[in-house]
C-alpha cells in the first residue's frame, strides 16, 4: 500500500470535510511493549494518522519533552530495527492507519538506504520524514524509497521563502509538513491566524495536503489548526503524558489514548458549521 494509504486518508478526510488528527509517539517510550500497545490504540482514540519517532541520541529539531523520550526509549534498547518491528506488529491488526516515520539521518545512513526502504516496505511504512536531511543531499534515500513506494515528506518552516520552497516540494509526496513556529517541538505556541496563509502558500506550491506540526499541545490549538490546515500533528503533549504517568505510576497506554482522544474530537469537531478549507 504504502503512499497509497496516505492519498486515500486524505482523500476519505477531504470528502468527510475535515482535517486529520496525526499522533507523534516516541518508539519504545516508556518501553517497547508499552509503546506498541499505544499504537494499537491510537487509531481507535481517533488518530488519522501516526508518525513514529525512532530515537536517536541528538534530536537537534526537538524540544525538552521529545528529547527526553528519545533519551527513554534508547535506554531501554530501541533501535531503529527495534521501530520497524514495532510498525510490523501493529500491521497485523490494521491495514489501513497510516505510519509515517520520522526521525533523523544517521541510523539511516548506518543502515544503508536501500536496506531500510526495504525493511520499512515489509513493515508496513507508508513515508519518512528526516529532519536533518536538506533536499540537495536527499536523492540517494529518495530513489530508495521512491523504489518501493514509500513517501519521502518533506519540511517547510515560517523562513521557507518562494524559492526555497520550491525546492522542498520538489520530488515529495504525500504531504508536506509545515513547522509553525520557528524553534524546537513543544516550546511555542502555533497561531492560526499566521500559519492560514503560510499553508495556502505551501499548498500551491505543491499540491498536495498541508500538516502543520510544532506548538500544538492542546484541543483548542488543535481544533485552531484543523480549521485552515489539512492537518494537525500533535507530539510533545503526547509524550508528556507518558513522562507524567510514569512518575505518578499510572497506566501509561490508558493516559497516553485519553490525551489522543481529547485531541482528536477537537479536530474532527473543528469544522462544523464551517466552510471546508
Amino acid at each position: 500500500m504504502t503512499k497509497a494509504r496516505i492519498e486515500a486518508r486524505f482523500a476519505e478526510l477531504k470528502r468527510e470535510g475535515r482535517a486529520a488528527f496525526i499522533s507523534y509517539v516516541m518508539a519504545g517510550d516508556p518501553d517497547a511493549e508499552t509503546s506498541l500497545k499505544i499504537l494499537k490504540g491510537l487509531p481507535a482514540a481517533g488518530a488519522d494518522l501516526i508518525e513514529l519517532g525512532f530515537p536517536f541520541s541528538d534530536p537537534m529539531a526537538e524540544g525538552p519533552p521529545i528529547q527526553r523520550a528519545a533519551q527513554r526509549a534508547l535506554k531501554k534498547g530501541m533501535t531503529l530495527a527495534g521501530t520497524l518491528e514495532l510498525a510490523r506488529r501493529f500491521r497485523e491488526g490494521d491495514q489501513t492507519t497510516p505510519i509515517i516515520m520520522m526521525g533523523y539521518t544517521n541510523p539511516l545512513f548506518h543502515q544503508g538506504y536501500e536496506a531500510f526502504a526495504q525493511a520499512a516496505a515489509a513493515a508496513g511504512i507508508d513515508g519518512l520524514i528526516v529532519v536533518d536531511l536538506p533536499p540537495e543531499e536527499a536523492d540517494p534515500l529518495l530513489v530508495a524509497l521512491d523504489a518501493v513506494q514509500i513517501a519521502l515528506i518533506r519540511l517547510a518552516t515560517p523562513t521557507s521563502d518562494d524559492e526555497r520552497l520550491k525546492v522542498i516540494v520538489r520530488n515529495t509526496s504525500g504531504f508536506v509538513y509545515y513547522v509553525s513556529v520557528a524553534g524546537v517541538t513543544g516550546v511555542k505556541e502555533a497561531d492560526e491566524k499566521a500559519v492560514a496563509p503560510a499553508v495556502e502558500r505551501v499548498r500551491k506550491a505543491s499540491g498536495l495536503p498541508v500538516a502543520v506540526g510544532f506548538g500544538i499541545k492542546t484541543p483548542e490549538r488543535a481544533a485552531a489548526i484543523a480549521r485552515v490546515a489539512d492537518a494537525a500533528v500533535v507530539g510533545s503533549a503526547l509524550v508528556d503524558e507518558v513522562a507524567e504517568a510514569v512518575e505518578m505510576n499510572e497506566d501509561v497506554s490508558a493516559r497516553v489514548l485519553l490525551k489522543a482522544e481529547s485531541l482528536a474530537k477537537a479536530v474532527r469537531s473543528a469544522r462544523i458549521g464551517q466552510l471546508t478549507v
